[in-house]
């Protein structure tokens, strides 16, 4: 692994902001100036090739980058604001019901957060 591909998984691994490709350049330049941004997409894509972090695309949104340990995501469908949430592994009751093996699954659970629920109520009651 690169020098830049080492320092990439420390800032996703590290990072509880599920940061996108140019947040983690933005971060890496910090420490390497001359980086260029497609080093940090191919380092990227190459991580999560190799299971190392985990690549979380959310419809309408940029990419954004995560580390592998088990978990699952809110996702505010007003603004896209990713949050991470400790549910239940569901593996083996999926399995079971679907009697096959899983490698992983992938859990997106969709609400309005506080912020959206308040802009949408003001946009109903005229005061948007």
């Amino acid at each position: 692994m690169t020098k830049y591909g080492k320092k990439i998984l420390e800032i996703v691994e590290t990072s509880r902001n599920h940061l996108t490709a140019d947040q983690v350049f933005d971060a890496l330049r910090k420490i390497y100036p001359q980086v260029a941004l497609a080093t940090v997409y191919n380092n990227l894509n190459r991580l999560v090739e190799q299971d190392l972090i985990r690549k979380v695309s959310v419809e309408g949104m940029a990419d954004r980058y995560d580390r592998v340990a088990r978990h699952d995501h809110l996702v505010c469908k007003g603004c896209g604001k990713l949050l991470d949430v400790e549910l239940e592994d569901l593996t083996g009751r999926l399995e079971e019901q679907l009697g096959i093996s899983l490698l992983s699954y992938d859990l997106k659970l969709l609400y309005l957060c506080e912020e959206c629920q308040r802009r949408r109520r003001k946009e109903q009651h005229g005061e948007g």
